[in-house]
């Protein structure tokens, strides 16, 4: 029964507190119940507020003359003033508090679970990508592609991805860290899926350029699923609102000189101006040693 603290009640009321998720579900891992106090009510928990005050008494007041050089000398003292405190006779029930933990509680407690409790963090509300992957910490992780456009609840542990979809577990991943890539389900991968497919993005591409075209083309086809390059497809095709088709098919021109398949590369050559210079000059190639009788070779030095 504890206070209605911020951090574990996210919804202060007085008849229907609102419990904040990970708190809620350590509780019922645990098989206990919580419940918060009224807004400015400690009389709902005056057995918590008497017990600190009875701590304060005879075990802080108690120590307030003593000097300790070190914590684990302050915590043993502690300790022995706390057996003292539980053996001390009450006179309201004419026993010690260790007596009435042994006669009442022991007997009602239950084994700890199997398993501890494993911490989780909630995003509430992630929407779902076309390419039918919601981004968690920079990192894209599938879900069932009827999903597309609709918002979703992940569950995130030290180890793994949980999605929920109203109240439902519809994918479950392994953690990854590394930000800007796929974690896809072949099961849930469906090239055809709703309204969007490569040939319509490339298609759009072609309106605007071949270069544009095949710049879209290499970057779904290095993709392991297609649909993880949708996101990047799409970005660089709504670049032609801001910077037009002609200076986009530039940039795709350049980027696919170098080899450069992202929506980051196009869209720094725009914001650099460097579609506006001359193409690059493809490297130069490297020819044979010519055969010479001056020239003695590169065997001559083995």
């Amino acid at each position: 029964m504890p206070d209605q603290l911020k951090s574990g009640v996210v919804v202060s009321c007085r008849y229907e507190p609102g419990l904040q998720r990970t708190y809620d579900a350590f509780a019922q891992h645990y098989g206990t119940v919580i419940l918060a106090a009224r807004p400015a009510k400690p009389r709902d928990k005056a057995k918590i507020e008497v017990a600190v005050q009875i701590v304060e008494r005879w075990i802080l007041a108690r120590l307030r003359h003593e000097t300790f050089f070190s914590l684990a000398a302050l915590n043993a003292r502690i300790a022995e003033l706390l057996a003292d405190l539980n053996a001390r006779p009450m006179r309201l029930y004419r026993a010690s508090r260790r007596e009435l933990f042994a006669r009442l509680d022991q007997p009602a407690l239950r084994p700890l679970p199997a398993e501890a409790f494993v911490y989780s963090d909630w995003k509430i509300g992630a929407r779902v990508n076309i390419n039918y992957h919601i981004e968690l910490h920079g990192h894209y992780y599938s879900v069932p592609y009827a999903l597309v456009h609709e918002h979703v609840d992940a569950c995130l542990t030290a180890t793994t991805i949980e999605i929920f979809h109203r109240g439902q577990r519809i994918a479950a991943h392994p953690r990854r860290t590394a930000r800007g890539q796929h974690t896809t389900d072949p099961a849930q991968a469906h090239q055809h899926h709703l309204e969007w497919t490569p040939s319509r993005l490339i298609d759009w591409a072609h309106t605007i350029g071949p270069h544009t075209a095949a710049l879209v083309q290499a970057i779904l086809a290095d993709r392991p699923h297609p649909e993880q390059g949708y996101r990047s497809c799409l970005g660089i095709l709504r670049l032609a609102k801001r910077d037009g088709a002609e200076r986009l098919e530039a940039a795709c021109a350049r980027a696919g000189a170098v080899d450069a398949r992202s929506y980051r590369h196009v869209d720094s050559i725009l914001k650099h101006g460097l579609d506006r210079l001359a193409p690059p000059a493809p490297s130069p190639q490297l020819t044979l040693t010519p055969v010479h009788e001056h020239l003695r070779g590169r065997d001559y030095y083995q």
